[in-house]
C-alpha cells in the first residue's frame, strides 16, 4: 500500500474485486489485462465509468465492456480505441507552462489546471488538423470522445497558460507571466507558423469596431470551422451565404458551437427579401455586357460569389471571402462586374505568402495575369509592396527571370528590365533590383559578389515573376517542398473593396488569416 492509494483505502471484509464492484460508479485500473470480467461490469451502477488503463491489454476490452453494459463509458491506454488516456496530452505542456513561469516545482494546483484545460478542450469543436487525422470519426464531446486527441494543435495554447497561471497563484513561479494574452499569442506563433507574420493584422482586426465579413461558401466545412474561430477570437462578424437549415445541420455535425443570430448571420440563397433589388442592380450594371434580365435573375440565385459581391456593393457587409472551390477566373469575373478595380488601378493580381525555414517570401502574380506587360508588373509590384507594409514588413523586391543582370535579351528578360526602370522612376523609395535568377535573389552574399552595385541589399522577400506559369509553379513547389503547406493568401490586389479569392487547397487557418486581413483592409479603407 503506497501513500497515493492509502487515502482511498476503506475498512472492509471484502477481499476480491467481485465483492466490491457492485454498484460502483467508477473502475480505475492500472494493473493487468483481463482482471475485470463482464459479470463484474454488469453489477456496476448506471452509466459506469471504466478506466481500463493497463497496457498493452486493458483490464477489460471495450468490446466486452460494451457487450455487458451498453451504457458504460470506457477509456483505455490504447491508440486504437476511443478515449485514449495518454500522458503525451499533458507532459509537454505542463513543462512548457512551468518553465515559462520559472516554476520551482510542479504543484497539485498546476496539475488540476491542466486537467480543467483538457476538459475544456474536449468539449470544444475539433480543429481541422484533428478532423483530417481522424477522418470519418465523429469527434464531438460524448461517451466516445471524453479526451482531446494528441494531434490537436491547441493543446499547448490551452494547457501551458493554465499551468503558468496556477504556478503564479500557488506561489511557485519565479517569473510569473505578466501578460497572459501576449503569452498566448507567443504560443500560438509556435503552433501556427503564420502567427508571427499575421500578428499585426490580427491586432488591427481586434482593435477596431467589429466588421461584417461575408463567407460565400457558407455551407463548406472549412468555412464553418473558420467562422467558429473568427467568432471566438472576435475577428469579425461572419455572414454565411447558404441554406440556413443545411448550415445549422453541419454546425451540429462538426461539433461546432455557432448559433445563427448570436454568432453569425445568414443570407438564405433560397429565399431572401433582397433578391429582387440584387438582380435588378446587377442587371443595370451588366445589361450592356451581354447579361439579360433572365440571366441576371438566374445568376443572382445560384452564384454565391455574385451574392457576396452584391452584399459588399450595397455595404451590407464590410468585406468578403470566396474561392474554396473553382478557379480564380470564375470568381474574379463576378467581382469585376460588381466591385471593380480601385481608383487609379488598372490591373488585378494575386499575392501569396510563404513561411519557409528561416525566411518569409511573397510572390506575385500567382493567379490572375497570364503574361503581364512591364506596365502591369510595375503596378502589381507597387500593390504588393503596399500590402506587405500592412504586414509590418519592409519589401525587398527581386524581379526574377531566366536572365541574370543582362545575360539574355529575350523578350521576357527585356520586360523585367523595363519593369525595373519604371519602378525606379515611379517608386524611388522601393528597394528593388533585377532581372535576376531566383538563387541570386535569395542569396545576398552571392548577389554582392556578382553585382557589387546592386540596388537591392539583403535577401529579397518579394519575388516578382514574369508570367503566371512561373509564379504559380514556383509558389506551389515552394509551398509543398519547403513550406509545409503553410501559406498566406492569395491576397487579391487592386480591388475597390476588401475582397479575397482563396483556392481549393486552402486550410481553415488560412481562411481565418484571410478574414483578419479582410477586416484590416476594411479598416484601412475608412
Amino acid at each position: 500500500m503506497d501513500e497515493d492509494k492509502v487515502q482511498f483505502a476503506q475498512e472492509t471484509s471484502a477481499r476480491t474485486l467481485t465483492e466490491v464492484i457492485a454498484d460502483a460508479d467508477v473502475f480505475l485500473g492500472l494493473s493487468a489485462g483481463g482482471v475485470l470480467k463482464a459479470d463484474m461490469v454488469k453489477k456496476m451502477a448506471a452509466h459506469p465509468l471504466i478506466l481500463a488503463l493497463a497496457n498493452p491489454n486493458p483490464e477489460i476490452s471495450p468490446e466486452d465492456a460494451k457487450a455487458a453494459r451498453p451504457d458504460c463509458i470506457i477509456a483505455t491506454g490504447r491508440t486504437d480505441y476511443p478515449n485514449q488516456v495518454n500522458n503525451v496530452l499533458v507532459f509537454p505542456y505542463i513543462f512548457r507552462g512551468a518553465l515559462d513561469s520559472g516554476a520551482t516545482t510542479i504543484t497539485v494546483e498546476m496539475e488540476i489546471a491542466a486537467v480543467y484545460a483538457l476538459a475544456e478542450l474536449a468539449q470544444a469543436e475539433q480543429s481541422e488538423v484533428v478532423a483530417a487525422a481522424y477522418a470519418g470519426e465523429k469527434l464531438s464531446f460524448g461517451p466516445e470522445y471524453l479526451i482531446p486527441k494528441p494531434f490537436d494543435p491547441r493543446l499547448m495554447i490551452k494547457i501551458a497558460p493554465a499551468v503558468a497561471k496556477a504556478a503564479a497563484d500557488s506561489g511557485v513561479a519565479a517569473r510569473p507571466v505578466k501578460d497572459m494574452d501576449a503569452y498566448r499569442e507567443q504560443l500560438q506563433s509556435f503552433v501556427y507558423a503564420s502567427g508571427t507574420t499575421m500578428k499585426p493584422i490580427f491586432t488591427m482586426a481586434r482593435n477596431a469596431a467589429k466588421k461584417r465579413v461575408a463567407f460565400c461558401e457558407g455551407e463548406e466545412e472549412r468555412v464553418l470551422r473558420a467562422a467558429q474561430i473568427v467568432a471566438d477570437e472576435s475577428v469579425a462578424r461572419p455572414t454565411l451565404i447558404g441554406r440556413p437549415k443545411i448550415i445549422a445541420e453541419r454546425v451540429e455535425k462538426f461539433g461546432l458551437r455557432l448559433q445563427e443570430g448570436r454568432d453569425y448571420d445568414v443570407v438564405n440563397v433560397e429565399q431572401d427579401d433582397r433578391y429582387r433589388d440584387f438582380w435588378q442592380t446587377y442587371h443595370r450594371m451588366t445589361d450592356r455586357k451581354g447579361v439579360t434580365v433572365q440571366m441576371a435573375k438566374i445568376e443572382m440565385r445560384r452564384r454565391l460569389t455574385l451574392i457576396g459581391a452584391m452584399l459588399l456593393h450595397k455595404d451590407q457587409v464590410d468585406g468578403m471571402i470566396c474561392g474554396t472551390w473553382g478557379t480564380t477566373d470564375i470568381h474574379l469575373r463576378y467581382l469585376d462586374q460588381v466591385i471593380g478595380k480601385r481608383a487609379g488601378v488598372n490591373t488585378y493580381a494575386c499575392m501569396n505568402g510563404l513561411m519557409l525555414p528561416g525566411r518569409q517570401l511573397f510572390l506575385v502574380d500567382t493567379h490572375v495575369n497570364y503574361d503581364p506587360s512591364a506596365e502591369q508588373l510595375t503596378e502589381i509590384t507597387l500593390l504588393a509592396a503596399e500590402e506587405m507594409l500592412r504586414f509590418g514588413l519592409k519589401p525587398k523586391v527581386a524581379l526574377l527571370s531566366h536572365s541574370n543582370f543582362g545575360s539574355s535579351n529575350h523578350p521576357s528578360a527585356l520586360k523585367m528590365r523595363q519593369t525595373l526602370e519604371m519602378l525606379h522612376e515611379q517608386a524611388p523609395w522601393l528597394e528593388v533590383d533585377g532581372e535576376m535568377h531566383g538563387d541570386i535573389a535569395l542569396d545576398a552574399p552571392a548577389r554582392l559578389q556578382l553585382m557589387p552595385h546592386s540596388t537591392l541589399a539583403g535577401d529579397a522577400n518579394l519575388l516578382v515573376l514574369p508570367n503566371i506559369d512561373a509564379a504559380n509553379i514556383s509558389y506551389n513547389l515552394l509551398k509543398t517542398a519547403a513550406g509545409g503547406n503553410i501559406a498566406i493568401g492569395p491576397v487579391l490586389l487592386g480591388a475597390a473593396k476588401p475582397v479575397h479569392i482563396l483556392t481549393a487547397s486552402t486550410t481553415v487557418r488560412r481562411i481565418v488569416n484571410m478574414a483578419a486581413l479582410t477586416v484590416a483592409d476594411a479598416n484601412a479603407a475608412r
